[in-house]
């Protein structure tokens, strides 16, 4: 198959769609496919590497659009109209068109393939909704047209994907149909136990105090300032790795923890392995592909009992969940874990044991399913439906623009049926429930099962 990916983010960006998007169209090259991302720019001078994988070192071609910086956080780029878009999408000729967290040019993407009959499958991976709001964007208007223009991209869609599923609920309570779950993978071979590195802890650590460590990106949707109280617990040692706005803030408010700035490849997998405890502070997350991260490296896990992490962390298995946005609950929990070290040893054995299986092959290859689902129903319309005709129309007069953009052309793969047995329809939508809340007389001996997503865990007394 042709497939064209157009994501608003792709390295040198360092965030969770720029990592899924690289790691669908590395696994796409290496099945034989032809995948062509569109993205845009990076910020002048930025360094991009090489877009070449695998033994033979196939291409895969990136088309970037120019791009400004988004005010207030210029790490985040946004690409500014360009015919480049319509006319990378035309030479390429693509069999499916992949939108990678939609919202700008996404939505200008989604657009043009209505006009061109092409099938799209668009993923939800962003809280944009829930940024604005983090944002004070638009006085409180803001989430409402993020919805707004999200519902508009994915109705438009044939297939929507989301990566957990409290995501899904919330795209299908938006009146978003089609919705199907496509979670992330995680390298278990590069996030592995045995990277720890015991000088490190003791150079992170010099009292011998418990590591706890948050890896991510420095920004207010992050609430990384809930691990302020944290920081100040005895016998516990904070350590941030990440960069971003926040930065400045945050070693102003928590002068006793570490920051260790951006860490990447080995570097990073040795720093996951080498923390006692990891947490996530963020309540916006789709996904989370940090906590992955950290439970394939044996880690036990604090997060908010909120979005993707409700997917990932068995509440007393592998970690412990906290209600979102209470910096006391994170407290407790880190306090909890800091007190019993057999107990942060069997919840990093648990968590290991559950993402092991979770490789990007096969959620690569469950990404490749739906393109072909969305293809054979694409083909599947009879002739006379609206929309059957433009393509080639369009695609003839278009090439006059086409040919200020070179795309590699190969043979497309030969099709591979669909697998039977597609994964299960969204459950419906949940009514808003009260966050969980760790139990403050949490004993460290207490294994519990984990609660079901939207489960309370109720607040016992003292």
């Amino acid at each position: 198959m042709r497939v064209a990916i157009v994501t608003e983010s792709f390295p040198p960006e360092v965030n969770g769609v720029a990592h899924s998007v690289l790691r669908a169209a590395e696994h796409l090259v290496r099945r034989g496919h032809q995948p062509l991302v569109i993205t845009p720019a990076p910020a002048r001078g930025a360094h991009c590497p090489p877009q070449s994988f695998g033994p033979d070192r196939e291409p895969l071609p990136v088309v970037r659009i120019p791009s400004v910086p988004l005010p207030r956080y210029p790490q985040v780029r946004i690409a500014l109209p360009s015919r480049r878009l319509a006319a990378a999408l035309t030479a390429h000729r693509p069999d499916v068109v992949h939108l990678a967290s939609p919202f700008v040019l996404g939505a200008r993407a989604a657009r043009i393939t209505e006009r061109l009959d092409l099938p799209t499958v668009a993923v939800y991976q962003t809280d944009l909704a829930g940024y604005a709001q983090a944002y004070r964007m638009g006085r409180g208007l803001g989430s409402a047209l993020a919805w707004a223009r999200i519902r508009s991209v994915h109705r438009s869609a044939a297939r929507n994907l989301a990566p957990s599923t409290p995501a899904a609920q919330d795209l299908t309570a938006h009146g978003v149909r089609n919705v199907r779950i496509w979670a992330r993978g995680v390298d278990s071979a590069r996030f592995h136990p045995e990277h720890r590195d015991e000088a490190l802890h003791r150079a992170l650590a010099p009292g011998g105090e418990v590591l706890v460590g948050y890896v991510g990106r420095l920004a207010p949707e992050k609430r990384v300032d809930l691990l302020a109280e944290t920081s100040r617990l005895p016998g516990v040692r904070v350590v941030v790795i990440g960069d971003g706005p926040s930065a400045p803030a945050l070693k102003a408010a928590m002068p006793g923890a570490v920051f260790l700035g951006r860490r990447t490849g080995a570097e990073l997998a040795r720093c996951f392995a080498s923390l006692d405890v990891f947490v996530h502070t963020g309540p916006l997350e789709t996904f989370c592909q940090t906590i992955q991260e950290a439970m394939a490296s044996g880690v036990p896990v604090v997060a908010p009992a909120v979005g993707g992490p409700l997917d990932l962390v068995g509440h007393h298995r592998t970690g412990l969940l906290v209600a979102p946005r209470d910096a006391g609950a994170v407290a407790r929990a880190v306090a909890t874990l800091a007190a019993a070290p057999d107990l942060r040893t069997h919840y990093g054995a648990a968590g290991r044991a559950d993402v092991t299986d979770r490789t990007w092959e096969a959620v690569g290859d469950q990404l490749i399913r739906h393109y072909q689902d969305v293809l054979a129903e694409h083909r599947a319309r009879p002739a006379d439906t609206p929309g059957r005709t433009k393509r080639k129309t369009l695609s003839r007069s278009s090439d006059a623009v086409s040919s200020s953009v070179s795309v590699p052309s190969t043979p497309s793969a030969p099709s591979v049926a669909p697998s039977p047995g597609d994964l299960p329809a969204i459950p419906a939508p949940r009514s808003p429930d009260t966050a969980p809340v760790l139990p403050a007389s949490a004993t460290a001996s207490a294994v519990a099962p984990a609660p079901a997503a939207g489960e309370l865990v109720e607040e016992q007394p003292a």
